[in-house]
Parts: C-alpha cells; sequence; structure tokens
C-alpha cells in the first residue's frame, strides 16, 4: 500500500503467474474455437459474446478494491477467448491473412502501450493501482492476446512448422526472456510485456495441438473437454498455489525494478 492507500490490483508476477498464464492462453484457444468452430456461432459472433463477456469481467475487476484472484484469471481467460476469436475474424473473415492480421494487431498494441505511456509516464505493471491505469492495463492485454492469436497461427499453419513446432519455438522464446531476466539489467517492463505476449502463441499452438485432429497433427481430444480440463487446472492451481498483490512502485519503473 503506498501513502495514498493504493494496493495493486494484479498478481505478483512469479512462476505461478506464468504457469496460470500460458494455461489461461490454452483455454482461451480451446475455448474460443468450441464456440466459433464446434458450435458453429462463426468468428463475428463469438467475437461478440466474447468481448460482452470480458466488459462485463473487466467492470467488475476494475471496481473491485482490492486483488481478487479469481476475478483476475477470469478477466485473463476473457482476454484469451475474445482474442482467439477476434485474430480469427481478422485473419480469415477479413481476408488480411496472418501476416496482415498480426501487423495490424501489433500495431494497435504498440499505440496502446503508447497511449498510456504518454498519460501516466510509465507501462510497468507495478504502477497497475488506479481505475485509469487499470483501463490502459487491460486495453493492452486484450491487445496482446488478440496478437498473441495470430502470432501462433501463423506460426503453425504457414511456417511448416506444425503445433508443436511452432510450441517449441515461443517456448524458446521464453527461455531467452528468462535468461535475460536473471543475467541482465534489461528493463523488467520491457521483459514482462515480451514474455506476456509470447505465452499466449504458446498456448494458441498447444491448445490447436490438444484439439486438432490427428491426420492435421493434433491429438484429436474434444474442444470441450479440452477447455474442461484446463479449467479444472487453473480452479486447482487458484485454489492450491495462493498468489499475493504485487508490489506498487507508483512511480516509472527502473532497469532492475
Amino acid at each position: 500500500m503506498n501513502q495514498d492507500g493504493e494496493r495493486s490490483k494484479v498478481p505478483e508476477v512469479t512462476l505461478v503467474f506464468w504457469l496460470i498464464k500460458i494455461l489461461a492462453t490454452t483455454l482461451g484457444e480451446t475455448g474460443g474455437d468450441a464456440v466459433s468452430m464446434s458450435m458453429d456461432l462463426g468468428y463475428a459472433v463469438s467475437s461478440f459474446i466474447f468481448i460482452g463477456i470480458f466488459v462485463v469481467a473487466v467492470t467488475a475487476q476494475i471496481s473491485a478494491k482490492a486483488f481478487h484472484p479469481w476475478l483476475y484469471w477470469l478477466v485473463v481467460i476473457a482476454t484469451t477467448t475474445a482474442g482467439t476469436t477476434m485474430a480469427d475474424f481478422a485473419d480469415r473473415s477479413l481476408g488480411i491473412g496472418y501476416p496482415g492480421g498480426a501487423s495490424l494487431l501489433f500495431l494497435l498494441l504498440m499505440l496502446s502501450l503508447l497511449v498510456w505511456y504518454r498519460s501516466t509516464g510509465s507501462i510497468s505493471v507495478n504502477t497497475v493501482a488506479t481505475p485509469k491505469i487499470e483501463t490502459f492495463y487491460w486495453v493492452a492485454i486484450l491487445f496482446s492476446q488478440t496478437l498473441g492469436t495470430a502470432l501462433g497461427d501463423w506460426m503453425a499453419d504457414s511456417n511448416g512448422l506444425g503445433y508443436q513446432g511452432g510450441a517449441l519455438v515461443f517456448a524458446a522464446g521464453l527461455a531467452v526472456i528468462a535468461a535475460a531476466y536473471v543475467g541482465t539489467s534489461i528493463s523488467r517492463t520491457l521483459l514482462f510485456w515480451s514474455a506476456f505476449i509470447l505465452t499466449r502463441p504458446l498456448g494458441a499452438t498447444l491448445g490447436d495441438w490438444l484439439d486438432k485432429p490427428l491426420d492435421e497433427g493434433g491429438l484429436g481430444i474434444s474442444r470441450f473437454y479440452a477447455t474442461a480440463i484446463l479449467a479444472a487446472v487453473i480452479v486447482a492451481c487458484v485454489v492450491f498455489l495462493p498468489q499475493r498483490a504485487g508490489s506498487y512502485a507508483g512511480k516509472p519503473d527502473t532497469k532492475r525494478a
């Protein structure tokens, strides 16, 4: 808590945080595809549904006075499912393809971070304690989740790597970021957002690997079963691996912050 009584509204960034984040992004892929493809609602209708869920959940999150793990991860899952259907809508329904969709989403993410930085002087998660900053935070997360879906599909479908190969590429990228965190003084804010973006395509390729047919390189697990299993694992993690609110810095991040 800072001198004005403000508390961080996001969890401390630990290995538990990243574990649940990867599970949530994987669920976002299977859950989003279950609604848009298995239920045959299409990308536009599914996106409308998930954006509606996101708006309700994020409004409750921003209105809350303290960090609540269940509410926080509900909003994250809402961004991953919405990100899945929104990216598929941009890539496929709009006909701009994976490169066009990824480029558009990257620009939107960079713009959201720039507006956040120009407005508050920092994009560090250590400053997320007020409704204004938290709004910037969730907008950036929504764009990052959508971008990650497009990157995952692009890597798996267009580069001949398949779902397992794509997952290995993104896992290797995360390993490089982890090494940079341990062995360098690179900005912790830059490393956080880089890792946050990369966990989404990792989850996207893992989700596709779980539910795509065997002849397409997947395991052929029902999207609904895969989603239910992932949801159960996330619930177990939240119950048995307690999290606490992150520290509140109240000022722009430094290299070692």
